[in-house]
């Protein structure tokens, strides 16, 4: 007999083969939020759980492991006016969506040991009492999880609307220490805290791999952060990371709400990332000095002397507003740790890296500590700061980054340009800090040629705005007789394929990135 309140709406067609014999997948609907984890147990793989849209369900839910490849789908019945599947869901869809939230400061929904196949479709999330701890837990981040056989994987959030309260706020969105999981298509806002870090999405605990696509974080520590605690899992590195078409921002309000602000896109322990067709915006000096995007290995507690950030893509996004553009640090200081190697980062757009708005430095990159092999080409830059800044090691024996390549980007100089500490601009530090490395086929805004190796192309400021469309309106496609088209290595134009951004971030051919 069924448990009241939980119906069977309908027979699926598909039959699976469940304890040695078929059954049809059923569609279980749940009228009330004490059923939900009634609905979840007695659930079998290719069943669908439907839930009322705007009902309120509360509680701790788990998702406990069961035998079976076919998904568990948990969603808000079909209704009109959803998104389709692909679609981003935005807060106005807020009243069509069933609502799932914790009544104290537990996870609303979390996940057992070895959970497989669990699919959340079409829901909201409401923050947690006092906006503590995480809204959703993936995986287990503490001792609980010390095999990787005990991740849970196959799980899917789709179109999930997650919020923190916004008086309160919350600590963090999605916990993520799973094994192969998908987040697609959905919002998660208002994650924020007061002397305490918070992120949209954080994982520290789980193998990969993840594809995060198509969705808007919020958040004022870390939009996106992998890394930043020691694995319980011996030897793990978070693997295989597929980051596109998300857009990553901070309200500008926030700034006067005194959350605590880091940076928007954060790798910490992580191999074989690819960064592909984001926005990510609005970054400021706060708790960090307001770089967008920050690589760097932490041993956090001296647990992880493994931890590296390794074979990262970083292509076709645009970075804009902020207090810098990227920090690349090659190894931890505090605690043994890998290094950062094999860094790419092309054909991408950053503007608007403004100290005097944001605070911080306004440079376009600070290298650190000796990264290896970093790659940087084809990007078009609009910086208020430093090219590049240097820094590691001592005066007499300066931490170096062999196999460093800096070619065909367009970049402004301003007063300093290339500048290590304890060395003068240009040549001389590139040859302290970069021995070995390439500078050549750049175009340049201001600065003196002479300081700099031969090969690159040196405007003056004003004549470098001149290329572009229409910089000050953030329209960084060049002139038709610009200077710098066909002036790459490889004939190619300098700077970023603007062209080539819009495709990456789905926007139509002809229209302007937004």
């Amino acid at each position: 007999m069924l448990h009241q309140g939980i119906r069977v709406l309908a027979p699926a067609l598909l039959m699976l083969l469940h304890g040695g014999s078929s059954r049809a997948a059923e569609m279980l609907a749940v009228q009330r939020g004490a059923e939900l984890q009634q609905a979840i147990d007695r659930a079998r793989p290719g069943d669908t759980i439907t839930l009322d849209p705007g009902v309120i369900y509360s509680g701790n839910f788990l998702l406990p492991a069961k035998q079976g490849t076919q998904p568990i789908t948990i969603r808000t019945r079909e209704a009109p006016g959803l998104p389709a599947p692909g679609v981003r869901v935005q807060p106005a869809h807020a009243g069509r969506l069933a609502v799932i939230q914790s009544p104290n400061r537990q996870p609303a929904l979390r996940t057992a040991p070895g959970a497989s196949h669990w699919r959340l479709e079409l829901l909201e999330f409401r923050a947690n009492q006092d906006g503590a701890g995480d809204i959703i837990t993936l995986g287990d981040g503490g001792a609980a999880q010390r095999e990787r056989a005990q991740a849970p994987s196959n799980l899917v959030i789709d179109r999930c609307y997650i919020r923190g309260d916004p008086a309160v706020g919350q600590k963090r969105g999605i916990a993520l220490n799973s094994g192969r999981t998908t987040i697609s298509n959905s919002y998660i806002a208002d994650i924020k805290a007061r002397g305490q870090d918070s992120q949209a999405i954080a994982g520290w605990n789980g193998p990969g791999p993840y594809t995060i696509e198509n969705n808007y974080l919020e958040a004022a520590g870390d939009n996106f952060l992998l890394g930043g605690a020691d694995p319980a899992i011996q030897g793990l590195v978070t693997e295989d990371v597929v980051f596109r078409r998300n857009h990553l921002s901070k309200p500008v309000v926030w700034r006067e709400q005194r959350w605590t602000v880091k940076n928007l896109f954060e790798l910490k322990n992580a191999r074989r990332v690819l960064v592909e067709g984001n926005l990510m915006e609005y970054s400021w000096a706060d708790g960090q000095a307001g770089y967008a995007i920050l690589l760097t290995p932490r041993n956090q507690d001296g647990g992880a002397p493994w931890a590296t950030v390794e074979d990262v893509t970083i292509r076709y996004n645009v970075i804009r507003h902020a207090g810098g553009g990227m920090q690349i640090i090659g190894s931890d200081t505090n605690h043994p740790s890998g290094p950062t190697r094999r860094i790419t980062v092309s054909h991408n757009l950053f503007y608007g890296i403004d100290s005097t708005e944001w605070g911080g430095t306004g440079a376009f990159v600070l290298v650190g500590e000796g990264p290896l092999d970093v790659v940087i080409e084809h990007n078009t830059v609009h910086q208020t700061g430093n090219i590049i800044m240097a820094y590691g090691g001592t005066k007499a024996q300066p931490k170096v980054s062999t196999g460093f390549q800096f070619r065909g980007n367009l970049v402004r100089h301003n007063q300093y340009g290339v500048h290590g500490s304890d060395r003068a601009v240009g040549e001389d530090s590139l040859r302290a800090y970069f021995p070995g490395g390439l500078f050549q086929w750049n175009g340049i805004g201001g600065g003196d040629a002479r300081r700099y190796p031969p090969g690159n192309t040196f405007t003056s400021a004003e004549e470098f705005d001149a290329q572009f469309v229409d910089a000050p309106a953030g329209d960084f496609r060049l002139q038709p007789g610009s200077r710098f088209r066909r002036a790459a290595s490889d004939r190619k134009d300098l700077g970023a394929d603007i062209t080539l951004i819009a495709q990456a971030m789905g926007i139509r051919p002809g229209a302007r990135i937004p």
